[in-house]
C-alpha cells in the first residue's frame, strides 16, 4: 500500500510540472511531456491524486480529457 501512495505522489509531481506555466493540456500532452513517459494507469492514478487535493481540474474537451491547474 504504502508504494503505491509513493508511486501516486511521485506520479502527481510530474503532472504537475507538465502542467505548471500552461494553460492546460490533454492527458495524451501530459504523458508525453513527462519523462519517461507515463502509462494510462500511472497518469490516471497522478490526476486522481491531484484532483483529491484540489489542485487541477478536468474537462472533456473535443472528445479528450483537458486537464489545468485550479
Amino acid at each position: 500500500m504504502q508504494m503505491l501512495k509513493e508511486k501516486a505522489g511521485e506520479t502527481a509531481g510530474k503532472i504537475w510540472k507538465a502542467l505548471e506555466g500552461t494553460e492546460g493540456l490533454t492527458a495524451k500532452q501530459i504523458k508525453s511531456a513527462s519523462k519517461p513517459k507515463m502509462n494510462d494507469k500511472d497518469l490516471y492514478l497522478g490526476l486522481g491524486w491531484l484532483l483529491r487535493e484540489d489542485k487541477i481540474s478536468t474537462e472533456e474537451v473535443d472528445g479528450e480529457l483537458f486537464v489545468k491547474l485550479s
